[in-house]
């Protein structure tokens, strides 16, 4: 705790700044710096159980517990920055930049009180240098400034997750932050609270499955003629990136990468009667999930665990920079759409994926009573 000494120099700082006593204020401020400093507690982190974590790309999730076992850990993780050619949809591609090679970038999870330690690499076969910003992370700049690495540089980056919810991250680079963000570079992290998901009652709320949706807006340049245009190397389509953003028109807006990433053989699978986690960021632009069929039977629009959720919601509203989440069981099988509920975004820009449910059906929630037939 801060002393009452300390408190009182703070008053007096009020004061000298007040009267413009420059000198006497720097000279102040340091030694305060300097009390507080000494009167926090100092953690030895080699008393600290350290976890390594494999990241899996999206979206799946690596394995954690739902409730924590033991003190606070240091979570270790890995991450390779990859600069490479990326198809969009058919026939359409860019130069992504990414984490691990996925858009989005893994879903990392720890708990709240835990250590998150950060090695981020690139390698000298990349051409840009890059960073990363932790929503999540509490210091200035979210940590970019301290991973600034150019090709054949790594950094490692350590920050205490003292805020639980879903973050957003992404490369922040100086000067070039929506270039780099929309050419893929975000992912995110989720830290649960110690206790596990509660209710509004708070009653614990636990999941079977977990799935992250990555929602990607991409600015895919075209020619005069309006056809997409490709480029022999990242660099080459930098100026006509910039200027697709500056209409603020997205070419593409999807999940997972790709239109179609998450339908087909891809969509993601539950069964009747288990309950899902869905974690869903959009680094960039406003997005309005809905699971045509279901609901958010829990919801936490942005994402964070000590607000109580939203019970019962049809559509929610995950705000650009941002990441929600939402808990489900299924109740019913068959193919169910989720998507954008901005539908022109969902149906002609690509925002859609499909959950692919097994399992008995329940005509007492819902059954057709008459057949199509002529009147």
């Amino acid at each position: 705790m801060v002393n009452n000494n300390i408190l009182s120099r703070r008053a007096l700082l009020t004061g000298a700044a007040a009267i413009g006593a420059t000198a006497q204020l720097t000279a102040m401020l340091s030694a305060t710096a300097q009390e507080i400093a000494e009167a926090a507690p100092m953690v030895d982190f080699n008393t600290l159980e350290r976890v390594k974590v494999d990241l899996v790309a999206p979206p799946f999730v690596h394995a954690h517990e739902q409730v924590a076992t033991g003190a606070p850990k240091i979570v270790e993780f890995t991450m390779t920055i990859e600069e490479k050619r990326h198809e969009v949809e058919e026939g359409v591609e860019l130069w992504a930049m990414t984490f691990n090679g996925s858009v989005p970038g893994p879903m990392m999870v720890v708990h709240e009180g835990d250590y998150v330690e950060l090695t981020l690499i690139n390698p000298d076969t990349n051409m840009m240098p890059h960073n990363i910003d932790f929503h999540a992370a509490t210091g200035a700049l979210g940590g970019a400034k301290l991973t600034e690495v150019s090709p054949g540089e790594k950094a490692i980056l350590r920050f205490k997750a003292i805020k639980a919810g879903v973050f957003v991250y992404h490369c922040a680079p100086a000067g070039m932050v929506p270039w780099h963000v929309t050419s893929g570079m975000n992912g995110a992290i989720t830290v649960l609270p110690r206790d596990g998901l509660k209710d509004a009652k708070g009653n614990l709320i636990t999941y079977d499955r977990v799935y992250y949706v990555g929602e990607q807006d991409f600015y895919v340049p075209k020619d005069a003629d309006g056809n997409y245009k490709s480029y022999e190397s990242i660099g080459d389509g930098y100026a006509d990136a910039v200027e697709a953003m500056r209409t603020l028109i997205p070419s593409h807006i999807v999940f997972n990468g790709k239109v179609g990433a998450l339908t087909g053989d891809n969509a993601l699978k539950a069964n009747v009667g288990e309950t899902v986690l869905i974690l869903h960021s959009q680094a960039n632009r406003d997005t309005r999930p809905h699971l045509i069929g279901g609901h958010g039977d829990f919801v936490w629009p942005t994402g964070k665990f000590h607000t109580p959720p939203d019970v019962d919601q049809e559509t929610w509203f995950i705000p650009g920079g941002t990441a929600g989440a939402a808990v489900y069981t299924f109740k019913q099988p068959g193919v169910y759409a989720y998507v954008n509920h901005n539908l022109i975004e969902a149906f002609e820009f690509g925002a859609a994926g499909h959950f692919v449910v097994e399992g008995e059906w329940d005509d007492d929630l819902m059954t057709g009573v008459l057949a199509p037939s002529p009147i």
